[in-house]
């Protein structure tokens, strides 16, 4: 954890098969919480394991990544799905890292969805119920990581009506609109490069504030910052993170 209480957590776990994905390795020594797949966009029980492992050297804390049931599309495309369908594949997989977990020793604390889903839980208000639903009925108590917005007061009122405890994340590395929303990665400037990746964790730390794509000033109460290490580039950038939210 750093000086001022912000944590980094990155979306781990996520290869699958021959397949590979990430630098997991390099990135866990300067991460607080894993966000790791459950096997729908990516994870096999053979990652999960090394994964959680991982985590249990590095003393990182394990959450849940779960997804729509879309390998293909690595669970970046929305599917409609009733509310008893959300239930049922989120306890899947939350459930799956969670006896694998406790296995090992480990305990799962969080769950975050992932991609598509969690972009639709921000956006849409049954959605976002139905993955509530999910997380309160779980067999113990577990947090729900999501996007910190200018909605963030609403979402906290959802979740304590159902007893429910929230992780308020902000994003290192995508640039925002003015409510709140990350842009649409198919628009120009929606993903930011190591330069502008620092500057706006510095501003988040030093002021609470990023600035949005058309220059005004939002104001971000996050608990957590989303990084990711999918290559050299990212692991370095990972590295000068935490740095700075340590000085």
């Amino acid at each position: 954890m750093s000086r001022n209480g912000l944590l980094l957590n990155c979306d781990l776990g996520e290869s699958y098969g021959s397949w590979s994905m990430g630098m997991d390795e390099s990135v866990f020594p300067h991460i607080d919480q894993a966000n790791i797949a459950c096997g729908f966009h990516g994870g096999d029980p053979v990652t999960m394991q090394k994964t959680l492992q991982l985590a249990k050297k590095n003393n990182v804390m394990v959450g849940a990544h779960p997804a729509y049931p879309d390998l293909v599309g690595f669970g970046r495309r929305s599917m409609n799905c009733s509310e008893t369908e959300i239930i049922g594949f989120m306890h899947y997989q939350m459930s799956a890292l969670d006896g694998m977990a406790k296995n090992i020793g480990l305990t799962m604390e969080y769950v975050k969805p992932h991609g598509a889903l969690y972009n639709d839980m921000m956006k849409n208000d049954d959605i976002r119920l139905a993955i509530l639903k999910s997380v309160s009925d779980f067999h113990r108590p577990i947090k729900l990581m999501l996007q910190a917005t200018a909605a963030s007061e609403e979402h906290q009122k959802q979740a304590e009506a159902l007893g429910v405890e929230l992780i308020f994340e902000a994003f290192a590395d995508r640039c925002y609109d003015d409510d709140g929303k990350l842009l649409a990665r198919n628009q120009a400037g929606a993903v930011h490069d190591q330069e502008k990746m620092l500057q706006q964790v510095q501003q988040l730390v030093e002021h609470g504030t990023v600035t949005t794509a058309s220059g005004q000033t939002l104001s971000i109460k996050a608990d957590s910052v989303c990084v990711h290490g999918d290559n050299e580039a990212g692991v370095k950038a990972i590295q000068s993170i935490r740095e700075l939210i340590q000085s």
